[in-house]
C-alpha cells in the first residue's frame, strides 16, 4: 500500500532540520487532501525530509516517526515498544511504577504507557496513534504479559484532536482500580480510573526521593496531593504538614500515611495559597519546605497570572524558612523555562532579603526523557535550594 505524501512550506522545513518533530498546519500543504495516518514529507523540490503521522485535527499536523523512508507496520512499532521497555528496564530493575512510553521522547507521538507493578495504563492522544490501540494493547500484552491495560483518554489534548474521552479496562481483569505500588521506602495507592494522569504523577518520582534526603526539622508539603513528597518527607523530617484543598485527596494522604505506619504527618485541607500567607503573618518557621503546585500556565495567555502565583508561593516559602532551611520548588509549565523559573525565584528571595544557594537542577525522572529539539518534552523544572 502506497503512503501519501505531503509537502511542506520552507518554515516547516526549518522547523524539523532545527531538531524539531512537529509541524504546524499552516507550514503543510493541502492539509485536506490527507486521512490521518502514516504519511512521506516532501520538501518544495520533492526532495524526501522523513516518515510522519498526519493527524486531520490537531493545530500540529506532523509528527515526525522517523528521518528515514521506513514501512510503518506491526514490527515498526514493536521494535520501538522493545526500545522504550528496554531502557526502563535498565534503570528501574525492581520495577514499581514507571513511565514506559513517553510519547515524541521516545519517537512515539502520542502514546503514553505508565507501568504500576503488573498493570498498565495506556494514552493515545493524537488520530494515528489512537487509530493504533488495538494494535498497540496486542503488543503490550505481547511484550509485558500485564494483569490488566487500563485507557485513561479523558484528557482534555484529545478535543483538539477530534477525540471521544474514554477512560476504563480494555484487556484483562481489574477488579479494584486502586493498586499499590513502591517508591523508594515507601508505598503509595494510585487510582488508575479516577486519580490524576494515570492514577498518579510519575515524572516527580525521583525528585520525591531526593528531596526526602534533605528534610529535616519542621517540613511542610504544599499541593501535596496524595502525600508523595509529604511521606518521603516524614521519613527523616521531625514533624511533616501536608497541605492539599482537594478532600478527597487529602483522605488518600492519610491513608498513605497509616499504610506506611508514619505518625508525624499532619494533613491539612486548604488552599495553600491562604496557609503560606497565614503562616508567614504568624511568624512561623520550618526548616524543609516543598511547592509542587499544578502547571499555573496551561496556555501562553496564562503566563503573567501564573507567575504572579509562582513568585508568590515562592516568597512566602521563604519567609517561612529558617536559615539553612531546604526548598524544593517546582512547576510542570511548559511555557515557564527553567531559566524564566529560576529568575523568579531570584527574584523573590531579593524582595524577602534572602540568599539562595542552588543545590541541584532537576527535571522530570529518567522514565520521562527530553528529546533534544523538542522543548516540549522537557516541561518539568525542580530546584532543590537552602535558603540562608
Amino acid at each position: 500500500m502506497s503512503v501519501a505524501s505531503i509537502r511542506l512550506s520552507k518554515r516547516g522545513v526549518e522547523r524539523l532540520k532545527s531538531g524539531h518533530v512537529w509541524v504546524y498546519r499552516s507550514d503543510v500543504g493541502a492539509p485536506n487532501a490527507q486521512q490521518p495516518g502514516v504519511v512521506r514529507l516532501v520538501d518544495d523540490r520533492g526532495w524526501f525530509l522523513g516518515t510522519a503521522l498526519y493527524g486531520a485535527h490537531s493545530t500540529i499536523a506532523v509528527r515526525m516517526l522517523s528521518r528515514e523512508d521506513v514501512v510503518v507496520d506491526r514490527d515498526f512499532w514493536k521494535a520501538r515498544l522493545q526500545s522504550a521497555i528496554a531502557l526502563r528496564t535498565s534503570l528501574f530493575p525492581s520495577g514499581g511504577a514507571v513511565r514506559l512510553v513517553h510519547g515524541e521522547a521516545d519517537l512515539m507521538p502520542g502514546l503514553v504507557v505508565d507501568r504500576y507493578d503488573d498493570v498498565l495504563v495506556i494514552q493515545t492522544t493524537i488520530e494515528a496513534t489512537d487509530a493504533l490501540r488495538g494494535l498497540f494493547t496486542e503488543l503490550l500484552v505481547e511484550l509485558c504479559a500485564p494483569r490488566a491495560i487500563v485507557e485513561r483518554n479523558d484528557l482534555k489534548v484529545r478535543e483538539h484532536e477530534g477525540l471521544p474521552q474514554r477512560r476504563g479496562v480494555i484487556w484483562g481483569t481489574l477488579p479494584d482500580s486502586r493498586v499499590s505500588f513502591r517508591e523508594g521506602d515507601v508505598t503509595l495507592v494510585a487510582d488508575l480510573i479516577e486519580g490524576q494522569k494515570t492514577g498518579a504523577f510519575l515524572d516527580q518520582r525521583e525528585n520525591r526521593i531526593a528531596a526526602g534526603l534533605y528534610a529535616h526539622g519542621r517540613a511542610l508539603d504544599c499541593f501535596t496531593y496524595n502525600g508523595a513528597f509529604a511521606l518521603q518527607l516524614a521519613r527523616r523530617a521531625q514533624q511533616v504538614t501536608a497541605v492539599e484543598i482537594s478532600e478527597k485527596a487529602v483522605e488518600q494522604t492519610r491513608e498513605n500515611a497509616a499504610r506506611n505506619a508514619i505518625t508525624n504527618l499532619d494533613v491539612i485541607c486548604g488552599n495553600a495559597f491562604d496557609f503560606l500567607r497565614a503562616q508567614a503573618d504568624k511568624g512561623e518557621r520550618y526548616d524543609t519546605i516543598v511547592l509542587d503546585p499544578p502547571a499555573f500556565a496551561k496556555k501562553r495567555e496564562d503566563l503573567t497570572a501564573a507567575m504572579r502565583g509562582y513568585k508568590e508561593i515562592n516568597l512566602r516559602a521563604m519567609q517561612l524558612l529558617a536559615p539553612g532551611g531546604i526548598l524544593v520548588t517546582a512547576s510542570c509549565s511548559f511555557h515557564i523555562s527553567e531559566e524564566v523559573f529560576g529568575n523568579m525565584v531570584t527574584s523573590a528571595a531579593i524582595d524577602v532579603g534572602r540568599s539562595v544557594q542552588l543545590l541541584e537542577r532537576r527535571r522530570a525522572g529518567r522514565d520521562h526523557p527530553t528529546l533534544l529539539g523538542v522543548p516540549e518534552s522537557g516541561y518539568l523544572k525542580c530546584f532543590i535550594a537552602r535558603v540562608l
